[in-house]
């Protein structure tokens, strides 16, 4: 029953993540009308720096795509943990009202990295 209650939550994450990561692309969701103005803003800075905005729309593609599959599960976690930390930041100091999901989804992040442990052991030993 665990596992299938984590495949849940992976498959809606994965597909949380890329549906973001395609939108970076696409721009097909529109612009909340009540977004913070420093919300706006960072979206501008991100679309200054040309290389950025496709950098992370890779990582949130790949990284959910990774997430629905048990075998790469692991290593989608891994890629999608600094996008994580981004968002996290984000909603803390410009948009506090996104910090329930991003929890949920950090919470997500780490019963993954929790069952895949023996996969990450390998990289810290001797």
């Amino acid at each position: 029953m665990k596992s299938k209650i984590l495949f849940v939550l992976c498959l809606l994450a994965g597909l949380m993540f890329m549906n973001a990561g395609l939108d970076k692309f696409l721009h097909y969701m529109p612009v909340p009308k009540d977004m913070p103005e420093k919300m706006i803003k960072h979206g501008k800075a991100f679309m200054e720096i040309g290389w950025l905005l496709p950098l992370v729309g890779s990582a949130e593609f790949v990284g959910g795509l990774l997430l629905i599959f048990g075998r790469t599960r692991a290593l989608g976690a891994v890629i999608i943990v600094p996008v994580l930390i981004g968002i996290l930041l984000t909603n803390i100091s410009v948009a506090p009202s996104g910090l329930p999901i991003v929890f949920a989804l950090i919470a997500i992040i780490l019963w993954v990295i929790i069952e895949n442990r023996e996969k990450y052991l390998p990289m810290i030993r001797k």
